[in-house]
């Protein structure tokens, strides 16, 4: 066992990965760390030394085979295991230990991920790849930068964003990876998943905003202490609540998914919702907030052929807006669906999204995609799955949108 003082940032999630543990160990060793929503800082816990994973040599095999089976280095097996590499060191029966497999990628989801490893993220893609840039489209209520990640260099702008629900934070890396796919698939001169990224890359630029509402996704992950300035706040707007799991809005109670202006007052007026609250409110007035001004004024300077908004959960995508969307949306949306596996939704009974807003404001196709399955926050173990399905999705609309 090993002391471990939680500091600011950190959630049991995160204090796992970073020792090579699971949740349910550290959970095991501090059971009052699964009954409380959040760790505050300075609070002691004991976590138990890493497991490490074994495996009994099988007929046939090698270290070359075992390797490759479990996706680590043969030359780290071999320092856990003396021999390995020799053939009577890895004879059948022979119980090895397992080195933890460590991923080539930038964007991986350890724990939470948030504003932090989403800027750390930002900085790393746009050090490896230098023909991704970054810059700030503005800052959050509490002065977080608005992160763009624009890679491309065709006439053709496609705007994606994510994380605009703060409990559906997922949705951030899940863009972020793609991001780095196309990148690395780019820079290699190989095709991703039968697309060619070179043609994206000649036809097209991707404006993306990997997480529109940063504030909201730090108060989901790590909750609040009296220290914050709107603690007093939150806390009445959650009716006393300390879990904000299930918090939708940014940091002053306002549902950016309810702030443009595509038909606001009677989004207002269907909510009913009079003040700010963990989701629904509409705010005072059309984009009354910055991280939705800002994705507003990005539109509006970079006019795009196309723009994706990227939610969970449901496994749906909606393509339509009272009737604003332009010819053949419905059939790039069944598209969309085909590639990814989800339903293309035909919606109604439903306003001031920012999709609404696109389709409204430029007569082109904007996409609400609703990741997933479940409940927000939705589980580390559906990243993977969700990630590639955003990509999908994507590459549909890069590789097909007026294509003739």
């Amino acid at each position: 066992m090993q002391q471990y003082i939680a500091r600011k940032g950190d959630t049991v999630s995160r204090i796992a990965a970073r020792h090579g543990l699971t949740p349910e160990h550290v959970i095991q060793g501090n059971p009052w760390a699964g009954k409380q929503p959040y760790l505050y800082p300075g609070q002691v816990l004991f976590l138990p030394s890493a497991p490490r994973k074994r495996y009994s040599v099988q007929v046939g095999d090698d270290a070359g085979s075992i390797a490759a089976l479990f996706g680590v280095d043969t030359a780290e097996l071999e320092r856990l295991n003396p021999g390995v590499t020799t053939g009577r060191y890895c004879s059948p029966g022979k119980v090895l230990v397992i080195p933890q497999s460590a991923s080539g990628s930038i964007v991986a989801v350890n724990g939470e991920y948030g504003p932090v490893q989403a800027d750390e993220d930002v900085r790393l893609l746009t050090q490896k790849y230098p023909f991704i840039t970054s810059s700030s489209i503005g800052r959050s209520v509490l002065g977080k930068p608005l992160q763009l990640l624009r890679i491309g260099s065709g006439p053709r702008h496609l705007h994606v964003n994510a994380a605009l629900h703060a409990n559906e934070w997922l949705t951030s890396p899940c863009l972020m990876s793609f991001i780095e796919q196309y990148a690395e698939a780019y820079a290699t001169g190989r095709d991703w998943n039968g697309h060619d990224p070179a043609q994206w890359y000649r036809d097209w630029t991707v404006l993306a905003v990997p997480m529109a509402n940063p504030d909201g996704v730090e108060l989901v992950q790590e909750g609040v202490l009296p220290d914050h300035p709107y603690y007093t706040e939150l806390m009445k707007w959650n009716c006393g609540r300390r879990s904000f799991r299930h918090w939708k809005a940014n940091i002053r109670g306002v549902d950016l998914g309810d702030q443009f202006p595509a038909h606001w007052e009677e989004e207002r007026q269907r909510r009913q919702i009079p003040g700010p609250a963990p989701r629904d409110y509409s705010g005072p007035a059309p984009l009354s907030e910055p991280e939705a001004a800002a994705l507003a004024k990005l539109a509006e300077r970079y006019p795009g052929e196309a723009a994706v908004s990227l939610h969970s959960q449901g496994a749906e995508i909606y393509w339509n807006y009272r009737g604003y969307e332009p010819p053949g949306s419905r059939e790039l949306a069944a598209r969309l669906a085909a590639a990814s596996g989800y339903r293309a939704v035909e919606l109604t009974g439903s306003d001031a999204g920012y999709k609404d807003w696109f389709i409204q404001q430029f007569r082109r196709p904007g996409f609400t995609v609703e990741l997933g399955t479940g409940k927000n926050p939705l589980p580390l173990e559906d990243y993977e799955d969700a990630a590639l399905e955003t990509g999908l999705i994507i590459a549909e609309i890069l590789s097909n949108l007026h294509k003739n």
